[in-house]
């Protein structure tokens, strides 16, 4: 095994780092494979990162966010009520999300994952806004068979 840190873009997020990966590479007809267990605890990982980070959620992050907790477009509009246009414009970064949106989709991701967000709602509010640059998410990988990934914020 090889240990290093990962850049992970297959969450389609261009943020994500998983530090000290220790990944099996399999070298399959010529192409080297990277095998990363769970990926389920991994994403979980991930999100906890989104929900904590300072700034606006960006485009990338709402739709990982959305699809982790297993919600289409429409049924994330309804619950934050808004139209489901309003939540493809945020997905494609045309128009930014609304703070309070924000600080509500943190929440619902918070309950749905059973994630512990960091924050009470005065500091919540304050951490939503937007910022210049986008925010790293690293995840350390830990040797715990029942949560093998951790924040490392």
């Amino acid at each position: 095994m090889n240990t290093q840190d990962y850049h992970y873009t297959e969450c389609g997020l261009d943020n994500v780092i998983v530090a000290d990966a220790d990944f099996d590479i399999v070298d399959d007809d010529g192409e080297k494979i990277i095998q990363i267990p769970a990926v389920g605890m991994l994403h979980r990982a991930i999100a906890e990162g989104l929900i904590n980070q300072s700034g606006a959620l960006s485009g990338a992050e709402i739709r990982f966010l959305r699809t982790e907790i297993g919600m289409t477009q429409a049924q994330l509009a309804k619950l934050l009520h808004r139209d489901t246009q309003s939540v493809g414009r945020w997905e494609r970064d045309e128009c930014p999300i609304e703070p309070t949106q924000d600080m509500t989709l943190r929440q619902i991701a918070r309950d749905q994952l059973s994630i512990t967000l960091s924050y009470g709602i005065t500091e919540l509010s304050a951490l939503v806004t937007p910022q210049a640059s986008q925010n790293q998410i690293k995840i350390r990988r830990v040797a715990d068979a029942n949560n093998p990934y951790q924040s490392a914020a």
